[in-house]
């Protein structure tokens, strides 16, 4: 498994953040139309590009409703800063169904768990609101009272007042966290954050079919000796009923291909390792956790290109070969060296013993037969297309 032994000793580190992921609330879709005032008011300020140091970015800018609350899929990585033209490091994921994250902690076994943003650096929604309006490669405002300057400013200081209190922006630290808990909730409430109405649900609840082949993709990505899929991202109802939400919450570190596309992958010095930075640094000195990343939820996944948290892939059916042919083939997928495909290589090579490479699709050697057959590939893709939300209103 990923990490039975890994982190032992880290453990301590966060013990006040663990939380078992079962214990993650449920939230039931409202209508948008009905939304609290205080969520009504997070839509607007999600929306609200003059709360940034360029007047021009917010938080739809990278989480657009019609990309499944993803960036679009033309940005591997979005660009922010006073003047737009700061890349970012990683591929801004979708926030749909990230209210059920449980806070970041330590299983009994060391397996790290839960926490938002690809390195679970934020506890909970309030937190990962926060944060981009201080990012120098987001929304870039120097310090708290610069964002609360530019909310007294706007368009609406007004409804902020009226909502949290006539005082409530004087005191900058009161109004940056009520700022943060109106967009926390605008997400709770908001029905397209948690619609679970995809043809997957509706297979699940008797009221939809899947086609043979979508069938065949589920059986294999259930299956532990073939697409072992399930194994991350499980699929199957909760022990209370509740819907799959196709993840565990863990952390994984897959070995990915470094991606050029990135600005700052032409140092080749510089390298992401998520748990263990550069995002976070609480877990830098846990070398077993380097080049891991939280394993996201896989709904509406076939409308959130590219793919991983270096959009090293642009194609789903990519994504599913890589796992199947990734030890077996790799100079499919990483550039040539001196003695051949070099793998592992967006990681130094001191790390390259912390990618997992026990799990089955894994642990083949060069020149064995891929766990998956090309059709196999395509089953699996047409059954993951089926965890799209409707497009009903």
């Amino acid at each position: 498994m990923k990490f039975r032994t890994a982190a032992v000793a880290c453990i301590w580190l966060l013990v006040a953040c663990t939380r078992d992921p079962s214990t993650a609330a449920h939230v039931e879709p409202g209508d948008q139309s009905r939304l609290s005032p205080v969520a009504a008011l997070g839509k607007r300020l999600f929306e609200d590009e003059s709360l940034s140091a360029s007047g021009r970015m917010s938080c739809q800018t990278c989480h657009r409703p019609e990309f499944a609350h993803a960036a679009p899929a033309s940005d591997v990585v979005s660009s922010g800063g006073p003047d737009l033209d700061r890349p970012g490091l990683r591929n801004a994921p979708s926030i749909r169904y990230a209210g059920f994250t449980p806070a970041f902690g330590f299983a009994e076994d060391g397996t790290p768990t839960g926490g938002l943003f690809r390195d679970g650096r934020a506890a909970d929604l309030v937190t990962q609101a926060r944060l981009p309006f201080l990012d120098r490669r987001e929304m870039a405002n120097p310090a708290v009272d610069d964002v609360i300057g530019k909310l007294r400013r706007s368009a609406n200081a007004g409804e902020f007042s009226r909502v949290f209190g006539a005082d409530v922006l004087a005191d900058a630290t009161r109004a940056f966290d009520s700022l943060a808990a109106a967009i926390a909730q605008f997400e709770l409430e908001n029905p397209d954050f948690h619609r679970f109405d995809s043809r997957y649900d509706g297979w699940l609840a008797g009221t939809a079919q899947l086609t043979e082949q979508e069938l065949r993709g589920l059986d294999l990505f259930d299956d532990p000796e073939k697409g072992n899929c399930a194994a991350c991202h499980p699929s199957g109802r909760g022990s209370d009923g509740s819907p799959p939400l196709f993840t565990d919450f863990t952390y994984d570190n897959v070995g990915l291909p470094r991606n050029v596309a990135i600005p700052a992958n032409s140092d080749p010095d510089f390298h992401d390792l998520g748990l263990c930075g550069p995002e976070r640094a609480d877990l830098e000195s846990c070398r077993d956790l380097c080049g891991a990343f939280r394993v996201p939820s896989l709904r509406n996944v076939a409308r959130t290109p590219p793919y991983f948290h270096n959009g090293a892939f642009r194609e789903l059916r990519e994504v599913v070969d890589f796992y199947a042919r990734r030890d077996v083939e790799p100079q499919a997928f990483y550039p040539d060296g001196p003695g051949g495909a070099l793998k592992f290589n967006d990681l130094p090579k001191e790390l390259h013993g912390a990618v997992n490479t026990d799990e089955v699709p894994y642990g083949r050697k060069p020149g064995d037969q891929p766990v998956l057959t090309p059709a196999e590939i395509d089953d699996i893709v047409a059954f993951l297309k089926t965890l799209d939300d409707s497009d009903r209103p």
